[in-house]
């Protein structure tokens, strides 16, 4: 049995509503996009640490309401956000 989350945010490139969705298949999280309601999603996905917290949170909501989530669910993203470095960016670097 899979878990599926999803939600809405601005895309920080284009400034637009982002639909997001988290999937977990198979021991795997996918997360996928589109910026129409009824648009096709476009898979493959980088999640960001805010993508990772919102499903934590999610989550840890339907694991007290018992709807299909494990405690090792949650203590497997847990660990995602504490094993968690921010991607570097070409323009944070300086040369020596």
């Amino acid at each position: 049995m899979g878990i599926e989350i999803k939600w809405t945010d601005i895309c920080p490139q284009t400034g637009q509503r982002r639909f997001l969705a988290a999937e977990k298949f198979g021991g795997q999280w996918h997360f996928r996009y589109k910026y129409q309601r009824r648009g096709d999603w476009t898979r493959g996905l980088s999640p960001t640490r805010a993508m990772w917290e919102h499903v934590l949170d999610c989550l840890q909501k339907r694991y007290r309401r018992r709807e299909g989530v494990s405690e090792q669910d949650i203590v497997a993203v847990e660990r995602i956000l504490a094993l968690w470095k921010e991607p570097v960016r070409l323009d944070d670097m300086k040369e020596p």
